[in-house]
């Protein structure tokens, strides 16, 4: 509890259903069982991802609004396995990948004013008023544009709320990239070689360990992050994490790692735990 035992909160902003599994399943669900509120804000509908059977956006047959259905009936069943104390969906446009039409259609998170999102946003954190924050960096890790667009809307957000969360944006560090690209390889021989500029992009992708601020073990929640990516099956970047198995999975995905971005707390560096300096 804090001095005035409220408990306390952890807000995790992402932008598309599964997006809460991949980089911060497994402090969704630490600091739940440890009696944490979890709010877990959604920006985006997911209508861009892959339809039944793994039709792709702009192929025949894919319904982005069935699309949009069926992963939020997903994400309601990864929120159940996280044990996420409250979900909030704002609902706007996939926008797809960068340079896609998508980005530029109506209701587009991407096309979306930030002030106006932020304002939504803010009203969202002064209701639940989070301790921590959590999101993307500025590059949304990986240059997604709704990525992006959830970082500068976040950002904004603290700001308007007029609250002094600790804030932190996910990251992964080096090694553990290097690490990761040899699993793809051992459990997806049939991958094409990346061409130059895909290498020279994953290598920029995370930062150096020395450079991260905060380190979580998460191992004990490895199964619940596991399944919670299970439940977004239907997305096709999902079945690489599922094929390795839980064990293979828990020893590659049993810490998680961000960057601390604001804070109040003076708490030392580096650090083991969202909450340190608050509990």
């Amino acid at each position: 509890m804090t001095g005035n035992d409220r408990a306390l909160t952890l807000m995790a902003v992402h932008a598309h259903p599964d997006d809460e599994a991949t980089s911060t399943g497994g402090v969704l669900a630490r600091y739940a069982a440890e009696g944490v509120r979890t709010v877990l804000v959604t920006c985006t509908d997911g209508r861009c991802g892959d339809g039944p059977g793994g039709v792709k956006p702009g192929d025949d047959g894919h319904d982005g609004a069935a699309v949009a259905a069926m992963r939020r009936e997903e994400l309601e069943a990864s929120r159940e396995v996280l044990k996420i104390s409250d979900l909030e969906v704002l609902g706007y446009g996939d926008s797809g990948m960068m340079g896609w039409p998508s980005n530029e259609a109506p209701g587009a998170f991407w096309r979306t004013p930030v002030d106006e999102a932020a304002a939504r946003l803010a009203d969202l954190m002064r209701h639940y008023r989070p301790d921590v924050v959590v999101t993307y960096d500025e590059n949304g890790f990986y240059g997604h544009p709704d990525h992006i667009q959830a970082h500068r809307v976040t950002m904004a957000a603290v700001e308007l709320s007029g609250l002094t969360p600790k804030v932190y944006w996910t990251t992964t560090p080096r090694s553990a990239m290097r690490r990761f690209g040899e699993t793809m390889r051992e459990f997806a021989p049939d991958m094409p070689e990346p061409d130059p500029e895909e290498l020279a992009a994953m290598a920029e992708i995370g930062l150096p360990d020395e450079e991260i601020t905060t380190w979580v073990d998460t191992s004990a929640f490895s199964d619940q992050k596991f399944d919670s990516l299970a439940a977004h099956a239907s997305q096709g970047d999902n079945i690489f994490f599922l094929r390795m198995g839980k064990e293979r999975f828990g020893e590659l995905m049993g810490t998680e790692t961000f960057v601390r971005v604001r804070d109040t707390t003076d708490a030392d560096l580096p650090e083991d735990d969202l909450f340190a300096g608050l509990r």
